[in-house]
């Protein structure tokens, strides 16, 4: 698992590893990452369902409960296909672009 820190948010990659793993290591490193803004690329995944982005809602819920932005970055799934409550954007880019977004409705909401 690779960590990349831009600023207040960390970029979480992971290459040859299955899906669920993945997701396991995360959990394992998240008070790590806790008090970042996190941002998920799933890109060396070839395949991905929306019942595997569903595999997240509970960590992503859990650091959107904190505050905190929560974004998975795939193209092979649409936010059409999946639940409100997750954050998928198909580039880092956007990623970026959504947590500034984020932040700034947080500034506003206090």
């Amino acid at each position: 698992m690779i960590f990349e820190r831009e600023g207040n948010s960390t970029i979480v990659y992971q290459e040859n590893i299955s899906l669920l793993n993945f997701l396991e290591n995360l959990k394992s490193a998240y008070d790590k990452l806790k008090n970042d803004h996190i941002i998920v690329n799933l890109f060396s995944f070839s395949k991905l369902s929306s019942d595997d982005i569903l595999e997240f809602l509970e960590l992503s819920n859990m650091h959107r409960k904190a505050k905190k932005s929560f974004v998975l970055v795939t193209d092979k799934v649409t936010y059409d296909e999946i639940p409100d409550e997750i954050s998928l954007v198909p580039t880092i880019q956007e990623a970026m672009d959504l947590i500034e977004m984020e932040d700034i409705e947080r500034d506003l909401e206090l």
